[in-house]
């Protein structure tokens, strides 16, 4: 299992929340949401079907506007932004139904996420300049290596829609962090993905963690990933928030396990 102690040093606190909520009509999806985490954390966020974990990430990633409280990327207030400028700011998502550009090429998918980096101009590019070529063999270099971390170098020139599913996924995490991210969010990597799948999955988080020194907050399933990968994880229910601790406090405390399980009658006096 993994050594679930954070890397020394990481102090920043790259996402905080306070008060956080968005209301649907007269519905309060997501209401009171609050959370702070550090450089090269990682989090899960769990809780039954429905209970808003999905709509969190929205409201982080300027997907949705919320109508109260505040979100920060970095120190910087990010209520009223549009998606690409959290991206800009350094937060970088993945779906529960993969997006690829299924038509490119596996390497191009990652090339395309890297276009921040790597400029050149209108007239360099039409007349295929020297510094045209030097960004694009610098560009052509990194994402190879960002495929090699994930094991997809070899396939580097497959069309990404050929690729299985467990390593479209992976791809998709791959174009995420060529993007410059201070935080991924991570939404069900696991799904759909068989067991040999997943501890591969599972194995590629933890080097990209390290590797990379960002921060993780996972939406996940799968609770024997989530309890081997996350040094602390969040519960919501209905919205709100209803336990934040270690896997171990998670596994045992009471009120997460009746929103998974449902309340036991006889405890409140009910009867067979």
């Amino acid at each position: 299992m993994e050594n679930k102690t954070p890397v020394t040093g990481a102090n920043e606190t790259v996402l905080r929340t306070k008060n956080l909520g968005i209301t649907f009509g007269g519905l309060k999806a997501v209401q009171n949401f609050n959370v702070e985490i550090k450089q090269s954390e990682l989090v899960g966020l769990i809780g039954p079907n429905g209970a808003g974990k999905t709509t969190v990430f929205n409201l982080l990633t300027g997907v949705y506007k919320p109508t109260d409280g505040t979100v920060e990327i970095c120190g910087k207030i990010m209520n009223g932004k549009k998606t690409h400028q959290f991206i800009s700011s350094g937060v970088a998502r993945t779906f529960q139904n993969i997006r690829l550009f299924k038509n490119m090429s596996v390497i191009d998918n990652v090339k395309v996420a890297l276009n921040h980096k790597y400029k050149y101009g209108f007239l360099s590019a039409t007349f295929r300049l020297p510094s045209y070529w030097r960004c694009e063999k610098a560009c052509d270099a990194e994402a190879r290596e960002l495929l090699d971390i994930f094991h997809l170098g070899d396939k580097a020139d497959f069309v990404a829609a050929n690729l299985p599913y467990g390593q479209q996924r992976k791809l998709e995490i791959a174009r995420a962090l060529a993007t410059g991210m201070k935080i991924l969010l991570l939404d069900e990597p696991a799904a759909g993905m068989n067991p040999t799948e997943t501890a591969e999955l599972l194995e590629c988080i933890k080097i990209i963690r390290h590797k990379f020194n960002i921060a993780i907050l996972l939406i996940e399933h799968d609770m024997s990933l989530v309890m081997n990968i996350c040094e602390r994880i969040m519960v919501i229910d209905y919205g709100q928030t209803i336990a934040d601790g270690s896997p171990s406090e998670i596994a045992s405390n009471q009120r997460v396990i009746e929103a998974y399980l449902g309340k036991d009658d006889d405890s409140e006096g009910g009867t067979n």
